[in-house]
């Protein structure tokens, strides 16, 4: 199936409470291009060189996510071209992140990366920890950075039940985090979570932004 008869198919799957992210990172800018055409604005890239290079080829109107690991090194890289970073995986991030927004005049918009899975690779918060930090917060605010809510990643298993259960405790703690600190962070709506294998656990879940990639472009070229 084509990348455009994809995209159809999956934004007819999902509710309209739902954002369709399609990861292109290892994908060529004639792929993005394709989904473009057929309608899809939001796309997720996740190395800084990779993105920096695909910016200026394509339209102007598409709103760049940045899902994966961000290295403070490369926040100039990444920051002036994103209108979403999902991958905040720890509060040294967030303040050079809100060190350079307030330097460069830019007001950075955050997903506060959440550990669900049972595996080490994965990284991120624990609910403790982002409980602790959103605290800290109503003392010292932020002036770059909205932190707009949580993204998760449950573990890579066969097993449905689990990975209900992971995502099941990342909305839990979206909700609760969301009632608790509402009037700091009016903005705190978006529980990313949810990608090609999974995504429909996460929908019914509560998932409000999934990130598809494979299932729209096909297997990534890692080489490129």
């Amino acid at each position: 199936m084509s990348i455009s008869n994809q995209i159809t198919k999956i934004n007819n799957e999902l509710p309209s409470t739902v954002k369709l992210v399609a990861v292109s990172k290892f994908n060529p800018v004639e792929a993005i291009q394709e989904a473009y055409d057929a309608g899809q604005r939001i796309f997720g890239e996740s190395r800084p060189q990779e993105l920096v290079q695909k910016v200026p080829q394509l339209p102007g109107d598409i709103q760049w996510h940045f899902i994966g690991h961000l290295q403070t090194n490369k926040l100039k890289m990444v920051l002036p071209y994103v209108s979403l970073v999902h991958s905040v995986d720890s509060e040294r991030l967030l303040m050079e992140i809100d060190k350079y927004a307030v330097k460069n005049g830019l007001k950075v918009k955050c997903l506060l990366e959440m550990f669900i899975a049972q595996e080490e690779s994965k990284q991120g918060f624990s609910r403790e920890e982002i409980i602790s930090l959103m605290d800290k917060l109503q003392d010292s605010p932020l002036q770059g950075v909205e932190i707009c809510g949580l993204m998760g990643m449950a573990s890579f298993v066969e097993d449905q039940e689990q990975i209900k259960a992971e995502f099941e405790e990342l909305h839990a703690a979206f909700s609760e985090i969301s009632e608790k600190y509402i009037s700091a962070h009016p903005n705190f709506k978006e529980l990313s979570m949810g990608m090609s294998g999974d995504y429909k656990i996460a929908i019914g879940c509560g998932s409000t932004m999934v990130r598809i990639g494979t299932t729209i472009f096909g297997a990534r070229n890692y080489n490129k």
